[in-house]
């Protein structure tokens, strides 16, 4: 059984892909036709986060450029060096006036020692999800991400993910899209592995296009 702590690895990634494959025929199908998804790992800390922060009700490429800009000129990204620049400078970057104070409100957090990244590798999700969700800007979905990609926990699911409910509806070729609580209801039943199960979805997600144009 795995437990709350334990995190993702290649090994039991692959065990995962195969409980679930033996559990529902649509995810078999999937591996078959796409192979196995990436781990999809990300380094815990402030410029992970703060990328995250980035992505929010965005596209992922628009939210990479942004990062990528800020990455070339604050070097390294820590708290204490984001905090220097000033709402002229991020926004020539890319920001947006909301993510500036988001941003900021998670350095301060960290600077000020409110949030401890460290040691929040350490504690269960739930404490995670308290903590995180003081900042002002993190909510369920930053926190999910975090938990899935930085540290690798395997039942995570990102209810509130656009991209998995996309997904899950074209995989079983539903007329409607689920919302939040019903893809929430529905990832029950991939327990221990909701993360794994999310990792096919974004995959197939991800996936489905590049083969149709083939």
């Amino acid at each position: 059984m795995v437990t709350h702590l334990e995190s993702l690895t290649e090994e039991n990634l692959r065990l995962g892909l195969m409980e679930l494959a033996s559990r529902d025929r649509d995810f078999a199908r999937i591996l078959d036709i796409f192979g196995h998804p990436p781990l999809w790992s990300r380094e815990a800390g402030f410029p992970t986060l703060l990328r995250i922060i980035l992505e929010q009700q965005v596209s992922l490429a628009a939210a990479r450029a942004v990062f990528n800009r800020l990455c070339g000129i604050i070097v390294p990204l820590t708290p204490d060096n984001f905090l220097t620049f000033n709402d002229v400078q991020l926004k020539e970057i890319g920001f947006s006036r909301q993510k500036i104070v988001y941003g900021r409100a998670l350095a301060n957090a960290i600077t000020c020692g409110q949030l401890d990244l460290d040691r929040l590798e350490t504690l269960d999700e739930t404490t995670i999800r308290t903590e995180l969700k003081r900042i002002k800007g993190i909510g369920d979905w930053t926190v999910d991400i975090y938990l899935l990609m930085a540290l690798q926990r395997p039942d995570v699911f990102p209810k509130g993910d656009l991209a998995l409910a996309i997904a899950l509806q074209k995989i079983k070729g539903w007329t409607y899209r689920p919302t939040p609580e019903e893809l929430e209801a529905i990832a029950e039943t991939w327990r221990p592995w909701r993360a794994v199960a999310a990792r096919i979805l974004w995959h197939y997600y991800l996936e489905s296009p590049k083969k149709a144009a083939t």
